[in-house]
């Protein structure tokens, strides 16, 4: 009878790990946010590829990528490495970009995607602006997200403005940190933080994931301040899935 009950209690851990180990299995083609414990954890996927698709003339500063790079590892356990390329695409001659836009470009140039052990994101650097207004990045896809080359320039390098660096960084950390589930997106939260009146965003204004962070109206608090990082919250969020 023992021997019953032992058969009994593994087949439905056999079947509960498998189950959780097929949900953690993604494509590259999801809701932004829902890869979340896939990009956190190491259960699956143990190496992270990304692919920076930029128009001439916008290659992201050597700085940003490697800021970016250091927030991943910070947050992301991918013990066979992170991995970040750049290619450059011509230019669609486009002065606003919408949604539409941005995916038909990913699937014009994309070639880094998911593969047994790896997953795989691409970011994508416009020579233009978005069609909302004063937006410097949006996470479209759960792997896919963009930057804004041309409102970027026109808020970072000059006088009373924050360093290219510094804007640049800000901004590909905040939108990957949307396609990571932040804010209860995708990675669930430990305490409720999300901002009341801006959904998917943090209610903390020092925090990385404020809903401000991904438009023009940064620019001005990153004079003499320091790229910003996520607050405690979103850490115990990030560490709740699968990260560090």
């Amino acid at each position: 009878m023992k021997l019953f009950k032992y058969f009994i209690l593994a087949s439905i851990l056999s079947v509960t790990s498998c189950k959780k180990n097929k949900d953690i299995i993604v494509d590259n083609n999801s809701s932004v946010g829902s890869s979340s414990e896939a990009f956190l954890s190491d259960e699956h996927y143990k190496k992270l590829d990304i692919q920076i698709l930029y128009m001439p003339g916008y290659l992201p500063n050597q700085n940003s990528i490697e800021n970016l790079k250091d927030f991943l590892f910070d947050h992301l356990n991918k013990p066979q490495g992170i991995n970040i390329t750049t290619k450059e695409i011509p230019s669609s001659t486009q002065s606003v970009y919408t949604l539409d836009n941005l995916k038909s470009i990913e699937s014009n140039h994309r070639t880094f995607y998911n593969d047994e052990n790896t997953l795989a994101a691409s970011i994508i650097v416009v020579d233009g602006k978005y069609s909302s207004e004063n937006v410097l990045g949006v996470a479209y896809k759960n792997t896919s997200m963009a930057i804004f080359g041309e409102t970027i320039n026109e808020n970072a390098g000059g006088l009373n403005q924050p360093s290219k660096t510094k804007l640049e960084s800000t901004i590909l950390n905040h939108e990957f940190g949307h396609v990571l589930g932040l804010v209860n997106i995708g990675c669930p939260m430990v305490v409720d933080h999300e901002a009341t009146n801006n959904s998917g965003h943090c209610n903390n204004e020092n925090c990385l994931m404020y809903y401000a962070v991904e438009t023009t109206d940064i620019a001005s608090f990153l004079i003499g301040n320091d790229i910003l990082t996520i607050d405690e919250n979103c850490k115990k969020d990030l560490q709740g899935n699968g990260g560090k």
